[in-house]
């Protein structure tokens, strides 16, 4: 990820309506699957904390962060967080076995030896134990925000999901998400590569990418929106999204 950018990230994880409105349903996945409260979780790439820190309010005692930052694990240390690590999502720093769920929200599309993640990920995962994961979704969808991001790919539904089963992951639940600003993204996108179509992507790529702070009342517009999207999800699957999610799971036969 750009410095720049995750300077910017930083600023606004909290309060974004986009991040707002995925830690809402990254949330209720996680009420959905009736976890103790004393069940060991994961979050990888947990930037500042901000997760963590609503899962400890509504009870959860045993967290984990990582992030591949330091920075971003140092603010999250600042806000309270002392279980969170600077940690390579492909080299985990944990016994076999040692977490109930997992959560990854857009982390796997930054590491380059997808495979390697998910073995990781699935070694440190117990028997019957839960992965949320959620990428960006579609390659025409491609711009300078994933430049910036430093990403190596887009999803679609299938090829996240055959990467989860080469993994040795089940897969309990996938859908789009974000699917009401699905068409005015690809509209947007294809009119920045109809004006810009021989950009160089790093020139082309904006420190912020598409991270901008907007004004209270259109991010407050959006949030709701997504909210709204988000009650709808809890009782069907989107064909289309800018996102794309799945809840996995490691088979209780399963070893590592």
């Amino acid at each position: 990820m750009d410095i720049r950018y995750e300077a910017q990230y930083h600023l606004l994880e909290e309060q974004h309506w986009w991040f707002q409105a995925r830690r809402d349903f990254v949330f209720a996945l996680v009420q959905e699957l009736g976890l103790a409260p004393t069940a060991p979780l994961l979050e990888i790439g947990c930037s500042g904390g901000p997760l963590l820190l609503r899962l400890r309010e509504s009870g959860f005692s045993n967290i984990t962060g990582i992030d591949i930052s330091p920075r971003a694990i140092e603010l999250a240390h600042r806000r309270g967080l002392p279980n969170s690590f600077a940690m390579d999502a492909t080299k985990l720093d944990f016994a076999d076995e040692s977490f109930d769920i997992i959560i990854a929200s857009d982390v796997l599309e930054h590491i380059e030896d997808e495979a390697q993640a998910l073995r990781e990920w699935h070694r440190v995962l117990r028997p019957g134990g839960r992965l949320i994961v959620f990428v960006p979704a579609f390659s025409m969808l491609w711009s300078q925000h994933d430049v910036v991001n430093h990403h190596f790919r887009r999803y679609t539904r299938e090829t996240l999901l055959t990467a989860l089963r080469q993994g040795a992951f089940s897969i309990s639940r996938s859908s789009y998400w974000n699917g009401v600003l699905f068409a005015p993204a690809l509209l947007v996108r294809g009119m920045q590569r109809l004006l810009q179509p021989n950009a160089p992507a790093a020139e082309a790529a904006d420190a912020n990418g598409d991270l901008t702070a907007l004004p209270k009342s259109i991010n407050k517009a959006l949030l709701s929106l997504l909210r709204f999207e988000n009650k709808l999800l809890g009782k069907l699957n989107f064909p289309v999204g800018m996102s794309v999610f799945a809840i996995a799971h490691k088979s209780v036969s399963q070893r590592s």
